[in-house]
């Protein structure tokens, strides 16, 4: 690795809603906590994760996303099934956009978080 090389401090997803209410949602979901700085009305939320690994940067923005988001994380449920981790999800405030799970279990289903960000749910651990 190259000490000049630049790394990845965050992944930043833009709110026309309040960044805290979306950092909620996802530090929920994720189970890692909103940062202590942070509260309710700021127009900058940081979800800070382990062992360096980027943080979640959530950020007002004035425009609406105009179409399918370009990334998006892949998510692996861990001790709990797909459709454990979809309902869940749900719970919180996600929402399904496609079932994509075969037959034979594998594949994935796309959802959207309260602002309309992708992500998939894939087959966990135990299916």
């Amino acid at each position: 690795m190259n000490p000049l090389n630049p790394t990845i401090r965050h992944i930043t997803f833009d709110c026309t809603g309040e960044p805290y209410e979306l950092a909620r949602f996802w530090s929920d979901f994720l189970g890692h906590p909103i940062s202590d700085e942070d509260e309710p009305g700021d127009d900058e939320v940081l979800i800070e994760l382990p062992d360096g690994t980027p943080g979640l940067l959530f950020v007002r923005v004035g425009e609406a996303k105009p179409v399918k988001n370009r990334l998006h994380f892949d998510l692996s449920p861990t001790g709990r099934t797909r459709a454990a981790e979809v309902e869940r999800a749900v719970s919180l405030g996600a929402r399904i956009l496609t079932d994509r799970t075969r037959p034979d279990g594998r594949g994935w289903v796309v959802m959207a978080d309260p602002e309309g960000n992708e992500f998939c749910v894939e087959r966990g651990e135990k299916g």
